[in-house]
């Protein structure tokens, strides 16, 4: 099933367990992918393209 809710810094730091500024820093550094959808100013990503994305970034251990 796809999921469709939009995650915001907050929502992917606590998803894999770092501050909102550590999120921030990966897309200063092109490390996550484009935002899915930019609203006032915020970009927001699915949460299959979080999820997409965690488990391809390199180290990963499977954390869940």
């Amino acid at each position: 099933m796809t999921d469709r809710r939009l995650w915001s810094y907050k929502d992917i730091a606590a998803h894999i367990k770092v501050q909102p500024d550590t999120v921030r820093s990966y897309r200063k550094h092109g490390l996550l992918p484009p935002p899915d959808h930019v609203e006032g100013g915020k970009p927001y990503w699915y949460a299959d393209t979080v999820r997409t994305w965690v488990a391809s970034r390199p180290g990963n251990r499977g954390r869940g």
